[in-house]
């Protein structure tokens, strides 16, 4: 019996790698004949686990049934679905946080004692700091991905920066996490253009609207998108500058929502920053710790890099030595 236990609990380790098996592979990996493997899909199916036969041919896959049936995790998994739990229980995403801790609960009870210990190593070892921030609820995000998937309008109340409330209609593309948000881009249908929307401050009216045809993004890359969305065309004041660097350098400089980097050649790139103040500005540029030239951006801006290199020569002055 624990024999046959163990085999079961292989065969089915075999078939959740997302892959289809013929009857041979199967008895050459577990070392049986192929009347056995037969028998003990059988078992599987009847312990609840949906074992598909591969049509004209003699392939197994594990498919997806009406309730969740226990799963196998190698190590690496076990660790990182764990770790992963841990974040949702401190995230964004609204009324998960509870789930999530009684899921981590329950997998940390089953945890073989090495991984056990990785993971609460890992929990002791870190701090999460990190500042309050607005929540989503999941029934949005779910309501927004599908609408996503099904390429069907949306209609939404909307609130802006400033306050002020809004009714839109779009065309969603994708939801992107960003940053300390969530954020969806989509077409605005009144407006006749690409917009960012922070997903916190809509609310979606149902029905959907009819389904329509997904469009091109002005970008190929979404993230790259949304990140030059929020980093240069929503700040009042903006510049670019030329760094001497290779933008793959240069982007280990610059955290997400700073500033985009965009490749020049091998040996530069421009970097496109935002800001409420000339100051905030200046204050970006120089935190890159890189020379750079100022290609655009309003005069005030050149005022304050000016202001701060004076600054900074003056303090300074006096230095002994």
């Amino acid at each position: 019996m624990l024999e046959t236990s163990a085999r079961l609990l292989r065969l089915l380790a075999l078939l959740q790698t997302h892959r289809d098996w013929t009857g041979a592979e199967l008895s050459e990996r577990l070392g049986v004949t192929g009347r056995t493997v037969r028998r003990d899909v059988e078992r599987l199916r009847e312990l609840g686990y949906p074992v598909h036969a591969a049509r004209g041919t003699a392939g197994y896959r594990l498919g997806a049934g009406a309730a969740l049936p226990p799963l196998l995790l190698d190590d690496e998994e076990a660790v990182a679905v764990a770790v992963s739990l841990r974040g949702a229980a401190d995230g964004s995403v609204t009324g998960v946080e509870e789930a999530a801790v009684r899921a981590l609960g329950k997998l940390e009870q089953v945890l073989p004692p090495r991984l056990r210990h990785r993971v609460r190593t890992l929990r002791a070892a870190t701090v999460r700091v990190s500042p309050p921030r607005p929540t989503v609820a999941p029934d949005t995000l779910m309501a927004l991905a599908e609408a996503c998937h099904r390429h069907e309008q949306l209609r939404f109340d909307y609130q802006a920066r400033d306050g002020a409330a809004t009714r839109r209609k779009a065309e969603p593309h994708s939801l992107v996490h960003f940053g300390r948000h969530w954020y969806l881009v989509a077409w605005d249908v009144d407006r006749a253009d690409w917009r960012t929307f922070r997903v916190d401050r809509l609310s979606p009216k149902i029905p959907n609207g009819p389904r329509f045809a997904p469009r091109e993004l002005p970008e190929p890359d979404v993230a790259t998108y949304v990140a030059r969305q929020l980093s240069v065309r929503t700040w009042p004041c903006r510049a670019t500058v030329r760094l001497p660097v290779p933008a793959e350098t240069a982007s280990d400089r610059v955290w997400p929502g700073m500033g985009v980097v965009e490749a020049v050649d091998d040996t530069s790139c421009h970097l496109h920053v935002g800001a409420d103040t000339p100051e905030a500005l200046a204050w970006m540029i120089t935190s890159s710790d890189l020379d750079f030239t100022l290609l655009t951006g309003p005069p005030e801006l050149v005022a304050a890099l000016r202001r701060q290199s004076e600054r900074c020569a003056e303090s300074v002055r006096e230095f002994p030595g």
